[in-house]
């Protein structure tokens, strides 16, 4: 139903399992920011949906149907939240390589004997002289005093490996204290366009924004960089792909990264469930959409080999070092 309110229409929904399905897929209609860059035709995922849908189903039952719906977006970023269980989907890297053992670099390349600061791995490859930084996380991050010591102790070397294997994202303002220590001018980061009304069209302009530098004295990096990444390379790390690898002294290598490139939202359905979705999409710094993942270029794209693995040798990470060699 309809109720109006200082002229502008308020869409209510009931509360029971339709109410609830209505609402699910209207919030996604009118704030959803991917349709056009997936050909997702979202009143056609409807009228195959909403027959599933009735009032007697049980609560999990209407959970399992929406969240098949929700993962017709076929977006990392975009999940269906109940008391009892919260959808992913799961496609955007399971259907992928892994192409990353923690344990195998850990053991075959340091000997247990690397550094640690925080989440963060990092010391140098033995005999080669590069230098190796491992990423897991942009969930927290560290200060540039921290930053300044990982670059400081890997200074006698060539260059390095920034590795961001499995870096699941986390805050972007993380993925940027790095991205800092490694150009020397203001640069253009990204862009970002907000949905500005219900229309799968309705977007503003594109919104710039970027980095700077960090101060002196802080460390910043100009020898080169291989920066690795995988299929699970996602959201704050896939951006921090974005921009590193328009820099000139970084060659992006391994596999394309997972994407993930909306800033999600979240809206609460009339049951009590949540629905989280992509809302802003950010662009890199020529204006191309980042969601479906950053390829290396051809000539730098790897994986690894199991052979090598049963030999304790990491392809990717060799590949990485010999670029740097």
């Amino acid at each position: 139903m309809i109720i109006l309110s200082a002229c502008h229409p308020i869409e209510e929904f009931d509360t029971d399992n339709k109410g609830n399905f209505d609402a699910l897929w209207t919030a996604i209609d009118n704030h959803y920011c991917f349709f056009e860059e997936k050909g997702i035709d979202w009143n056609e995922v409807r009228s195959r949906y909403e027959p599933k849908i009735s009032n007697q189903m049980t609560r999990r039952q209407l959970f399992n149907v929406c969240a098949d719906m929700v993962n017709e977006l076929r977006d990392g970023h975009t999940n269906l939240s109940s008391g009892f269980e919260t959808s992913y989907y799961r496609k955007w890297w399971s259907d992928y390589p892994q192409n990353y053992i923690e344990r195998l670099i850990e053991e075959h390349y340091f000997g247990f004997n690397y550094k640690q600061l925080a989440s963060v791995i990092y010391g140098v490859l033995p005999e080669k002289n590069v230098g190796y930084i491992h990423i897991p996380s942009f969930s927290t991050g560290l200060g540039d005093g921290n930053i300044d010591w990982i670059l400081a102790e890997l200074s006698p070397c060539n260059g390095i490996v920034i590795d961001i294997r499995n870096n699941g994202g986390g805050n972007m303002s993380n993925a940027e204290g790095w991205a800092r220590h490694f150009i020397t001018k203001k640069t253009v980061a990204g862009y970002m366009i907000h949905k500005t009304g219900p229309g799968h069209d309705d977007f503003s302009e594109p919104f710039e924004f970027c980095y700077e530098p960090v101060s002196s004295p802080h460390i910043i990096w100009t020898k080169p960089v291989v920066l690795l990444t995988n299929r699970s390379t996602f959201s704050a790390a896939n951006f921090f792909t974005a921009v590193m690898s328009s820099l000139p002294q970084v060659i992006h290598a391994g596999a394309t990264t997972g994407g993930g490139s909306g800033m999600p939202v979240s809206f609460e359905l009339p049951g009590g469930w949540a629905i989280r979705m992509s809302a802003v999409s950010v662009l890199d710094s020529k204006r191309r959409v980042t969601e479906p993942g950053i390829a290396p270029p051809r000539r730098y794209e790897v994986d690894m080999v199991m052979d090598d693995v049963f030999i304790g040798r990491d392809t990717m990470l060799d590949f990485a070092v010999n670029l740097i060699k």
